[in-house]
């Protein structure tokens, strides 16, 4: 064996000692991230005329760089040094992703300014199977004359609703969402208030709390669709 002298050897029972982590330098060091939303082929034509709407927030409010790619028909941002927020990236993409799902510019906007507003997307066809004028039947009662039924059920909930064909999109919170998609759930089932929105299936009963049960029932009955 090699003697080694005491003093010499280092030190394992010290734990290295490092000073805090400025802002600025944790920002430094965070790498450059780059997020590709697609954008619907029907969707690029009012994208062009909204484009300095839809511009300007990602890049004052979040401090991303976006730019249109119009041959692979999407819209890319990334992070810069002027962003501040971790998640200013994800807040960017659900912004671009509503208005590409449909949505105003000045409701998606929202998205960037609230954190508790979520998109939820679901289809006629995962709530009840439908064909033909059946299915055009349910859409009409969703829509109603003049969009009166959407109009209802979106200053009744607090949410914002897009009808594209058989698929529905919803913004809102989570509980104002759970109460539009149960409302819209009923007007497919054609359900009367006193059967309380329980829907039957297979063996098992699904039914909503009476807070949700009973703003249903209330926009149902504003429309005068049901007795």
């Amino acid at each position: 064996m090699i003697d080694a002298d005491e003093n010499s050897l280092p030190s394992t029972s010290a734990a290295p000692a490092f000073g805090p982590v400025s802002a600025d330098a944790l920002r430094s060091t965070l790498k450059s991230e780059t997020r590709r939303i697609p954008i619907p082929p029907h969707r690029m034509t009012p994208l062009k005329k909204d484009w300095i709407n839809i511009f300007g927030p990602l890049t004052e409010i979040l401090g991303l760089q976006v730019r249109m790619n119009v041959q692979r028909r999407t819209v890319e941002a990334r992070t810069s040094k002027h962003t501040k927020d971790i998640g200013a990236l994800q807040k960017g993409a659900d912004f671009v992703k509503a208005y590409a799902l449909g949505f105003d510019v000045n409701d998606a906007i929202a998205l960037l300014r609230l954190d508790d507003l979520y998109l939820d997307s679901f289809e006629i066809k995962d709530v009840k199977t439908l064909h033909g004028d059946h299915l055009s039947r349910a859409i009409g009662r969703i829509a109603g004359q003049d969009g009166k039924t959407k109009f209802t059920i979106e200053n009744a909930s607090r949410t914002r609703i897009v009808l594209a064909d058989t698929k529905i999109h919803i913004m809102g919170s989570f509980q104002n969402i759970k109460i539009a998609r149960d409302a819209i759930v009923s007007l497919i089932f054609r359900l009367s208030p006193r059967e309380k929105f329980m829907l039957d299936s297979g063996q098992s009963v699904v039914a909503c709390d009476s807070v949700r049960c009973d703003l249903a029932t209330l926009i149902l009955r504003t429309l005068n669709i049901f007795y």
